[in-house]
Formats: structure tokens, sequence, C-alpha cells
């Protein structure tokens, strides 16, 4: 036994596994296709990573957040479905086999067996989503933005009272000090006047902010504005009197503490939410989600009443029903945030980019699970296929060393496959083993050839079959079982490093230019 026919018995056998691995591959497609094993499969990655572990992960309120991602139009622009007839009829037939597959199993808390694992009336979900849809997705499912609005405009408001009653005690105070001089009686009708619409002025900015016409810095500067006009008309009005004078100066200092600078303004009233604050928005056991319902409760009028009912539809469809986990793990993302934040607009990108970070590792590992579960499918199919197609490894092995005929027919179709192809591209490893099959009889199958071989027995026999000689084909069925398991890339891998090993090697470029050279000369 020598070099050359051991590296021709390799070839024949990668190559028999090769084709046997073609077919497994194509199987496997065909099965997580039918039952969506990758969708499926992301889908509960994603209720583990809201949950925080596995088991939590079954309860319902992880569940049914889940299913409103799935429900965003983000997500489901994902999962796009081709049309036509004949694209409809198979995907029919395949929703028809999973939807079988899925009334066997039990029901998942909160849904029933007419639930699909992607949520009501979905036959199926996407097999990928990118990290910055899911992130997106995620914080406006928990309507985080609506909830940081509602703070902003329930602050602002509170800006404003604040800043109106000092206005108001100022002018008080001057009409309490004047009260016995008669001549101002016109100045303050008319300063209480211009008071009324500088009220009227300030509840339309918030009201301005409240409908998002306006940013938070706009609606302080428009204030600013508005309170320059009250105290020009102060000023105008004014008689020539020490008290008056004094009051103005007041009105102007405190114009310049408060709008002097607009940012600062915001900061120091505690307009613009933190990160942290943001994600305690959704926490209903927190002082800033107190704080919200509290600003909104307090609203009685019409106006309101559409922010209220909003307010209370956010509360009862999403926050009452939120895991704990979800706070929890936002709250720690939000600590990470905050470090790179300097506004609640920087603050929500680097919270999205910490959500992005998370789920990508999430399914990093989640890929790994999925790889190993279709491993352990793969073994399964691979011993099917080599119990069907009587894929006996001992019995390939010794028809391949005393057959030279099969032995060289099997090692030039494997070179020229591996001539022909470069890089493994199943679908054209595919149609090339089909061709070579039609001229090559591989020992495999239940003929009367392979079984004489095997257990000395064909269907002319007058004898009965001899179950128990079968016994004997098991250790070479385990055998091609694993070996199919490894995957086409795999065996085509090895199948060109052996080829190539067989060949002694691809010429150097170089030496093929100088041989080239000397036939022309």
């Amino acid at each position: 036994m020598n070099l050359p026919f051991i590296l021709d018995l390799a070839i024949g056998l990668i190559f028999i596994y090769l084709i046997l691995s073609l077919l497994a591959s194509e199987i496997q497609e065909l099965i997580a296709t039918v039952f969506q094993w990758r969708a499926e499969h992301l889908k509960k990655s994603i209720e583990i990573l809201l949950a925080g572990d596995v088991e939590s992960a079954e309860e319902a309120h992880v569940i049914q957040l889940a299913n409103r991602i799935y429900d965003n139009p983000l997500v489901k622009n994902i999962n796009q479905e081709a049309k036509g007839l004949f694209v409809t009829i198979p995907r029919k037939i395949t929703w028809a086999i999973g939807s079988l597959y899925r009334m066997v199993k039990k029901p998942r808390p909160g849904t029933d067996k007419s639930t699909s694992i992607f949520g009501d009336k979905k036959h199926s979900g996407p097999s990928y989503i990118p990290a910055d849809v899911f992130a997106t997705t995620l914080v406006e499912t928990l309507q985080i933005p609506a909830l940081v609005q509602k703070l902003a405009e329930s602050r602002l408001k509170k800006f404003k009272e604040e800043r109106l009653a000092e206005i108001e005690e100022i002018i008080i105070k001057l009409q309490e000090q004047t009260s016995g001089d008669e001549n101002l009686a016109n100045f303050f009708s008319n300063i209480y006047k211009k008071f009324a619409e500088l009220r009227s002025e300030f509840e339309k900015t918030c009201w301005n902010f409240q409908q998002e016409k306006a940013s938070l810095q706009t609606s302080l500067n428009r204030m600013a504005e508005s309170f320059d006009r009250y105290i020009e008309s102060f000023q105008a009005g004014m008689p020539e009197d020490e008290l008056c004078g004094k009051a103005l100066r007041r009105l102007k200092f405190l114009k310049k503490d408060i709008f002097d600078d607009i940012e600062q303004a915001i900061l120091l009233g505690g307009l613009q939410p933190n990160i942290n604050e943001v994600v305690q928005t959704i926490d209903k056991t927190s002082d800033i989600y107190k704080e919200i319902k509290a600003a909104i409760q307090d609203e009685d009028s019409e106006t309101h009443q559409g922010i209220k009912n909003a307010f209370q539809t956010i509360e009862t469809a999403v926050i009452e029903n939120l895991p704990p986990s979800v706070v929890q793990n936002l709250a720690v993302l939000a600590k990470r945030a905050q470090a790179r934040a300097k506004n609640t607009e920087e603050g929500m990108k680097a919270l999205r980019l910490e959500i992005e970070n998370t789920f990508d590792s999430s399914m990093e590992r989640a890929s790994g699970v999925y790889k190993r579960n279709a491993k352990g499918a793969a073994i399964l199919i691979g011993l099917a296929i080599a119990i069907t197609a009587n894929a006996d490894a001992i019995h390939m092995i010794s028809r391949l060393s005393k057959d030279s005929a099969l032995r060289d027919t099997i090692t030039n179709s494997a070179g020229e496959i591996v001539l022909r192809n470069s890089t493994v591209n199943l679908d054209q490893l595919r149609q090339e083993a089909d061709e070579v099959l039609t001229n090559i009889s591989l020992p495999l199958g239940w003929g009367d050839a392979n079984l004489e071989q095997q257990i000395r027995w064909t269907r002319q026999s007058k004898t009965t079959f001899p179950y128990l000689k079968i016994l004997a084909l098991i250790p070479g069925w385990l055998l091609s079982g694993i070996a199919i398991a490894m995957g086409a890339p795999f065996w085509f891998d090895l199948l060109n490093k052996v080829v190539n090993v067989r060949n002694s090697g691809k010429r150097p470029n170089h030496y093929v230019r100088n041989v080239d050279e000397k036939e022309e000369e």
C-alpha cells in the first residue's frame, strides 16, 4: 500500500461524503425553512434578552413585549414576502405545515394555539434584525420619547408658573408700597393687563411645545422675548417714581438672571431630562414617573384631555406589563451612556448605541446556540441519510480499496470539480455533482450488488432476509452519519487539499512563465 493509493482512497471517500453532505444540507435547509428555525430562534433569543434569563423569557408579559416589537413597522418591513401566484401557493403550504407543527406544541403563556410564536395572525418572522433597528424599535415600543416629552412638558409648565409668580410678586409688592398714590391707578391697570397678555403668551409657548411645534430652547427664547415686551410696556407707562424704578430694575435683573443664558436656564431648571431620568420614565416606582403622572393628572381642562388619555394608554399598554428586567437593564445601559452625553438628544443616541452593543453581544451567543442545535439536527439527518442510502463507511472503504476502476473514476471526477471550483458554492457543487453521478455507480444503496458484498444476500436468494446481519452495518452507518454532519464545506476544503497533495501542489507562477517563454523561443 503506497501513498498514491492512500490518497486515491481518501479522495474517493471524501467525494462520497461531499455528495451526501450536499444532500443533507438541502434537507436541513428545507426543514429549517418549513419550520422557520432561524426566525423562531431569533424571536426566542430576543425574549431571553428582554427577560434577562431563559426561565423568565416564558412569562406572558415578556412575550407580549416581544410581540409588540415585532408589530413595529421597522421590523415588519424586514420580513418582506414576494408576491405572485406561483410564489404564494408554496408559501401557504409551508405555513400550513408549520402551523400543524406549532398546534401540537403547548400554547405559550398569554396566547392560544391560534397564535404563532411571532404574534397574532403572523405566519412568519424575520430571520435577522439589524442592531440599530432593534434599538430604535425597543425605544419606540417602550414609548420613551413620548414619556420624555411629557416630563419636559410638566417641567416647562412648572418653570412658567414659577417665573410668572416671581414677576407678579414684584408688581404686587410695588402696588403695596404705593397703595396711597391714586396717580398710579391707570399704570397698575395697564400693567396687570399686560401681565395677563404675558401669561397668555407663556401659555401659548408651552402649548406649542406640547404639540412639538417648537423645541425647548426655542420655547425659552420666545418666553424671553415676551418678557422683554412686558418690561418695555412697564417702562413706557411708568411714572417718574423711585419705587417704580426699583421695580423696573428688579424685572430687568430677573429677566437677565433667568433668560440671559438659555442653555444654563434649561440646565438649572432641569427642563431637559438627563438619560438616567429618561430611563426612569418607564419605571412606575421611580419619582420621575410619579412626577409625570401627577403633572398630567392635575390637568382637568378639555385642552389637556388628549394628553391625559395618551399617557393612560402608555401606562396601561406598556408600563403596567413591563418586565422588571427591561427597566433594570436599561438603567445599567443609561449609566454607561450618561458619561458620553451632554444633553437628552446625545443621551438617547448613546442609549441606543448601548442597546445595539448589547443586542449584538446577545445575538452572537444566540448564534452559537443555534449552530450547536443545527449540528445536533445535522447529525440526526446524517444518520437518517446513512441508513436510507446504506452508506456503510466500512463497506465503502473496502469497495474503494478493491475496485481500481471505481477509484480512478471518482478521483478524476473529484479533480475536475476541484479545478472548476476555487471556492465553496453549494448550488454549483450540487449541479456538478448531479452530472458526475450519472457516470459513477457509488457503493451506496440497498441494491443486490451492495447487499451481496455486505451481508452475502440478494433478492434472488431463496433464503429469508438476514436481519441479524444488519447489526454489523450499524458501526459503518454511525461513522457515515457523523461524517455527513460535518457539512459540505468541510469535505470540499478537505478534498481540495488532498487533490492538491496528490497532484504535487500547484506550480508557481514564475515557473509557468519561464516555461512559456522558453517554448516561444
